[in-house]
């Protein structure tokens, strides 16, 4: 795998949709038999991966089994919850406790840890020690969006790695430039992304989306980007991405990417459990929609409501493969609804797009 791809594998079954994307990339083609393993989730708090703030530990799990079954056994999970939440009671309360045991791989506390002051240009960072002395650190974040900085995924998810004083720190200077700052200092050598469950508002969960998907890369910057754009905001809404394009941590030209989708012809069904996104989800009528173009939709009507035009959208919006070949009145988007009277094109068409086009069709 280079650092210019991004895999997707759709579905539900991390354990087994992980193993297919590992089995793609072929990992252990870049590692060596001592290496010491680091698998770094987001277990921010004690909630249940469902809830759309965690990892799902059947992901980690498959990570582990694909891995000892190619002969690597030096393998740790490692992670740090929020300020104020407790790390071990998170390894409990969301499975890793018991996945621990089962395949005797450690749990490392790194609020607990010790640390090590790194410092890059004008910044000096706490970083744990155990995350420093890992030979390979594959980061597992989860797909979801975030009060402060738009979305958090690969970079931020890092974060984990510094010590609770260092955290608050961050807040005070803004989050986007130490983001960025600490990604230069602790490398991430993998990164596989737990878009099963996400939450697209806040970064502790309580309005879950199931999207319906794993990716795997190995730049950060290009995956956040890629991240950023799916969730319909611009790069220029989340600052640290052009940080660390500019610091030289990733590329952040997503558009430019191998996009490669292991099963790119599924069709997901997305069931927005979320209260605050039902009012979206009832303006669309969608017929076998897969679920880039779906999140698009969502993420584009979610910015209009925010503007203070989203009673300004007079009709259902068709979308999906359902409409293919079918003359539709009203709103379509993306290519399979071609024929509608008025519609976007795009396979998926990106948010801001659809944003534009429905804002400028309602004026």
């Amino acid at each position: 795998m280079n650092s210019n791809q991004i895999f997707i594998n759709y579905g539900d079954k991390g354990r087994n949709m992980v193993k297919n994307l590992l089995s793609e990339i072929q990992i252990e083609t870049e590692l060596k038999k001592d290496y010491l393993i680091a698998l770094k989730p987001n277990l921010i708090n004690a909630t249940k991966t469902q809830k759309g703030a965690t990892t799902d530990p059947e992901i980690v799990e498959g990570i582990i089994e694909y891995l000892k079954d190619k002969g690597f056994n030096n393998i740790i999970i490692m992670e740090g919850s929020w300020v104020g939440e407790n790390t071990d009671r998170a390894f409990q309360y969301c499975g890793y406790e018991e996945l621990s045991q089962k395949h005797k791989v450690p749990l490392h506390d790194l609020q607990q840890d010790e640390y090590i002051t790194k410092s890059y240009k004008d910044l000096k960072i706490e970083i744990a020690v155990t995350a420093l002395n890992a030979d390979y650190i594959i980061n597992v974040p989860v797909l979801k969006g975030h009060s402060q900085t738009k979305i958090t995924c690969a970079l931020k998810n890092l974060k984990g790695c510094i010590s609770n004083s260092e955290k608050r720190k961050f807040h005070r200077q803004g989050l986007h430039k130490p983001i960025a700052y600490l990604n230069k200092l602790l490398k991430q050598d993998l990164i596989i992304i737990d878009g099963i469950y996400g939450d697209l508002d806040f970064e502790e969960g309580g309005n879950p989306v199931k999207m319906d998907r794993i990716m795997a890369a190995k730049d950060p910057v290009l995956i956040d980007s890629y991240i950023t754009e799916l969730m319909g905001y611009s790069q220029t809404e989340v600052e640290y991405i052009e940080i660390a394009h500019q610091i030289g941590v990733g590329n952040k030209d997503w558009k430019q990417a191998e996009i490669k989708e292991l099963n790119q012809n599924q069709s997901v069904k997305i069931n927005y459990k979320s209260e605050k996104l039902k009012k979206y989800a009832d303006k669309i009528v969608a017929k076998d929609v897969c679920s880039a173009c779906y999140d698009s939709l969502i993420q584009a009507l979610k910015k209009i409501d925010k503007i203070g035009k989203f009673e300004d959208i007079p009709k259902k919006i068709k979308i999906g493969q359902g409409y293919q070949g079918e003359k539709i009145k009203g709103i379509g988007i993306g290519n399979c609804c071609q024929k509608a009277e008025e519609y976007i094109e795009g396979c998926p068409p990106d948010a801001e797009k659809i944003m534009n086009f429905i804002i400028n069709r309602s004026s």
